[in-house]
């Protein structure tokens, strides 16, 4: 027998063994198992059945399809978070690495948001938003995980306490609750009221586990020891830009393509306010400050690409 083979065999005699397993039967089973198929290792029916639009209107089949392939992403992303967050050691190597990953992510998704900016007909998406009400993409919570993972939780918030320990209250001074908050009567709209009940705990829990080790932490400790790179830390900004500039540039697109009507704004979905919440230069979300400086936080979201890498 071939001495890799061989080798190869007294390992997976060991690995069975230390489960108190018989590797002869395991390999009688791979012998009755059938060949693996393209279209059962990624449920291929399964995924194509999960289209489901609530209307006749063609085009919502795009609307739906893209925001889950959105979310896919999404979770892409918050896999190479977790896989920083929780490396021993952690070494800057790996960690520029993931962030490549994260920000090759987010080009994919900004450049995939003319899917929604141009491909689909006004008219149509006009008519089939009505039959989604209250949903919105607001109510994106890979999204805010994707946030509260990756800075301190502080910097997300608006109008908070000055008392820097970290409490679950503090949630309810989050940012993005402006977005869906009435204007007249500062009442939670609907689609606030169903996010809060379905993921306030979750997201609580989320914050208390990563307040020592989201992104910005992870970084913090690293330049502290003198072992991060300046690459990493481009890097950073790169993904800070991306996520709370030019990703959120994309929707306030689509929004004006879409909701944008003289002499009035159409409004969104959820009951969002989206012409005072969607700009980045009036949630003014920054990720890694001590990265920025102070010129380039205050011109925080007026210009497209991240300041000095030109």
């Amino acid at each position: 027998m071939h001495e890799s083979l061989t080798d190869k065999l007294n390992q997976l005699e060991q690995k069975f063994a230390a489960m108190g397993q018989d590797m002869t039967s395991y390999l009688e089973g791979l012998l009755q198992a059938d060949y693996l198929t393209y279209w059962d290792y990624i449920h291929l029916e399964t995924l194509l059945s999960l289209q489901n639009p609530k209307t006749a209107y063609p085009d919502e089949l795009i609307f739906v399809t893209y925001h889950q392939i959105t979310e896919l992403y999404f979770k892409l992303i918050l896999h190479e978070i977790d896989q920083i967050s929780h490396a021993e050691p952690l070494t800057d190597a790996f960690f520029l690495a993931r962030m490549q990953r994260i920000n090759r992510y987010f080009a994919l998704l900004e450049e995939s948001f003319s899917v929604m900016i141009m491909g689909m007909e006004r008219e149509q998406f006009l008519k089939f938003r009505m039959a989604l009400l209250p949903s919105s993409g607001f109510q994106s919570v890979q999204f805010r995980q994707i946030e509260i993972v990756s800075t301190d939780f502080r910097s997300l918030l608006t109008g908070a306490p000055s008392e820097p320990a970290y409490s679950p209250g503090l949630y309810e001074f989050i940012y993005w609750k402006q977005g869906v908050t009435e204007l007249a009567t500062r009442k939670k709209t609907l689609t606030l009221r169903q996010f809060d009940h379905h993921y306030r705990a979750q997201l609580v829990r989320l914050a208390e586990e990563y307040e020592a080790k989201n992104l910005y932490q992870r970084y913090r400790s690293l330049a502290a020891a003198g072992e991060s790179s300046a690459e990493l830390a481009a890097a950073l900004r790169e993904y800070d830009w991306r996520v709370n500039v030019r990703w959120k540039l994309a929707h306030l697109r689509s929004a004006v393509q879409y909701l944008h009507k003289e002499p009035q704004d159409i409004q969104a979905t959820g009951g969002t306010n989206w012409q005072s919440y969607l700009p980045p230069q009036k949630q003014l979300i920054i990720f890694f400050p001590d990265l920025w400086t102070d010129a380039e936080r205050a011109s925080w979201g007026q210009t497209l690409s991240v300041p000095g890498s030109n």
